[in-house]
């Protein structure tokens, strides 16, 4: 049963969310976990007509690096990495989890300069992504590790994360294209407007959206997906918000982050627990204080919190903002080695309203 639904995902990624043509060069990204499903996505690559390309890293070899490695050697770029995100038409990422604590030893500033060394590739990845130049996607393999982390047995964890992606399903394209019809109502609405305010009892913030375009993720990008969103006009955050779940970066949990904006910019920011890796990211560069991305997720397949953040902020009925990075074809014009995710619920006593108008209620559309 998994085997035929590992397929399905494998040939959804290839087929679907970046739609590999003939003579595309295309990168296969992932871990030794990941090797099963990684060789099915070879195989699909090679039936449609590309040259694959296998890049493999190692999660022991990583944090050696990060332990033993000077600044020098934390700061290099492999040139064929350079090569790739240069030149390369398509990328395509299945990870698995094999310890979801692996980096909780590592000091928080060693993180944050590796992080930072990376910024021109992820540059280049977005803006070539934005041009049309670049089709990529994400998607994490199930593992032993990832069902405890979701606090669920392995073979629970195996529906879940197949339930997610449709890939229980005879045809999981078809319906990732419903998902985006109902999305793109939601985009057709949201153009042109300009501002937005959330409220409830985890959040009191606005901003605005002013010149920038919502964008429909409908499995092109992270598989699985479900979520609308943009790049919020730089100086116009304000207000407080409460994150309902922890935020994890480089497999550590930061929980009960609160973040105060006044004019765009993170002035005051807590956490219950890893506080100095909430700091250490925030003081990365000058974007770090600054959100990148708005969004509301709308996978209502996606019903309990896993830990991890593909799946995690999809959830139906939540919003999630990203501190750092924007996407360019959002219209987003910060810049920063950072692009961290925090997950905030609706779901009770929360609202949305755009220019005035209500939006959403509780979790749900109400336009």
């Amino acid at each position: 049963m998994s085997d035929t639904r590992r397929r399905k995902l494998a040939r959804l990624l290839v087929e679907y969310s970046t739609q590999v043509r003939p003579g595309d060069w295309v990168g296969i990204l992932g871990n030794f976990g990941s090797l099963p499903i990684l060789r099915d996505i070879y195989e699909a690559v090679v039936d449609a007509g590309g040259f694959p390309s296998l890049f493999v890293e190692d999660e022991q070899m990583q944090r050696y690096l990060l332990r033993n490695a000077n600044d020098h050697q934390m700061q290099w770029i492999d040139p064929r990495m350079r090569l790739y995100v240069d030149e390369a038409d398509v990328y395509i990422r299945a990870l698995a989890q094999e310890n979801t604590r692996a980096m909780t030893g590592i000091d928080a500033e060693r993180l944050q300069l590796q992080q930072a060394a990376q910024r021109e590739i992820l540059q280049t990845r977005l803006q070539r992504s934005s041009r049309g130049e670049f089709r990529w996607v994400g998607t994490l393999y199930p593992t032993q590790a990832s069902a405890q982390e979701a606090n669920m047995s392995f073979e629970e964890y195996e529906d879940f994360v197949y339930r997610a992606c449709f890939c229980d399903q005879e045809d999981p394209a078809g319906q990732w294209r419903q998902l985006s019809a109902m999305q793109q109502h939601k985009v057709d609405y949201l153009a042109g407007k300009q501002h937005i305010q959330l409220n409830g009892p985890n959040i009191e913030l606005e901003l605005s959206i002013d010149g920038r375009r919502f964008i429909n993720s409908d499995g092109k990008r992270n598989m699985p997906s479900g979520e609308i969103f943009t790049g919020p006009v730089e100086n116009s955050v304000n207000g407080w918000v409460r994150f309902t779940y922890p935020a994890i970066v480089s497999g550590r949990a930061v929980s009960g982050i609160e973040l105060t904006f006044a004019e765009g910019k993170v002035t005051e920011a807590s956490a219950e627990m890893n506080e100095d890796l909430l700091h250490a990211q925030l003081n990365t560069d000058d974007g770090a204080r600054y959100l990148g991305e708005f969004a509301i997720g709308t996978n209502f397949g996606i019903d309990r919190f896993t830990g991890s953040v593909l799946y995690d902020e999809k959830i139906g009925g939540t919003v999630h903002m990203a501190i750092g990075m924007g996407y360019p074809e959002t219209g987003s014009r910060n810049t920063s080695a950072v692009h961290w995710d925090m997950i905030c619920d609706m779901r009770t006593d929360s609202a949305i309203t755009v220019d005035g108008e209500l939006f959403y209620e509780n979790g749900a559309f109400t336009i």
